[in-house]
């Protein structure tokens, strides 16, 4: 296994070529020879940090995922109500994704099928993780009395209802252009707010 310092310098790395490839030439040609000659480095070092070319995909689905967790996390503390940091955070964890996908447009769907039984479990974790972030600010919301008290269940059906536009859940084709998918993320948003506002706050927020 690798040590703390080759982690933080080699791993990175290894995903930030992988992405390239697979923005590049598709999951079918982001071989661990062709990550390593990207890289600089053996393909020894490559099977060091990921067991296969499976899991060198998963890691970089999983890195994207992170970060969508992060962003949802930091804006989930933003100074503004509870309504509008729901809102923002529905646009951000449908488009994040949405845009990583467009990058590897040419390929999404050969690389969704390659590892979609591995990234299920993933999935339901990181899913989790995000649910958890959107419960926050609709207890916070209830709290500050800008969202009416709802049940934990609210923030799962939040992330379930957006899941529909993730591209996990739709090919290429379907995803459409990104205005498009930013008006549908906004219909989706109306509807899941509007049952949420009290309507005392939702005069003071129109």
């Amino acid at each position: 296994m690798p040590g703390p310092a080759a982690d933080s310098t080699v791993r990175p790395r290894l995903l930030d070529a992988a992405d390239a490839l697979l923005a590049r030439n598709g999951y079918a040609d982001m071989t661990i020879a062709a990550v390593a000659a990207e890289t600089g480095v053996g393909k020894g070092s490559v099977y060091l940090h990921f067991a296969s070319k499976q899991a060198l995909a998963i890691a970089c689905i999983d890195r994207m995922a992170e970060r969508v967790l992060g962003t949802l996390a930091g804006l989930s503390q933003e100074r503004t109500s509870a309504p509008e940091r729901l809102r923002v955070m529905l646009h951000a964890r449908v488009m994040l994704r949405f845009d990583y996908a467009q990058g590897h447009a040419a390929s999404l769907d050969d690389l969704l099928g390659a590892v979609r039984p591995a990234l299920l479990e993933r999935r339901r974790e990181q899913f989790a993780a995000e649910t958890a972030v959107f419960a926050r600010v609709l207890e916070s919301g209830a709290r500050e009395r800008t969202l009416r008290r709802v049940s934990p269940a609210a923030a799962a059906a939040m992330v379930t209802a957006t899941n529909s536009l993730l591209p996990y859940s739709l090919s290429t084709a379907e995803l459409g252009q990104r205005r498009a998918l930013q008006q549908r993320v906004d219909a989706l948003a109306d509807l899941l707010l509007n049952g949420l506002i009290p309507p005392l706050a939702r005069r003071r927020h129109s």
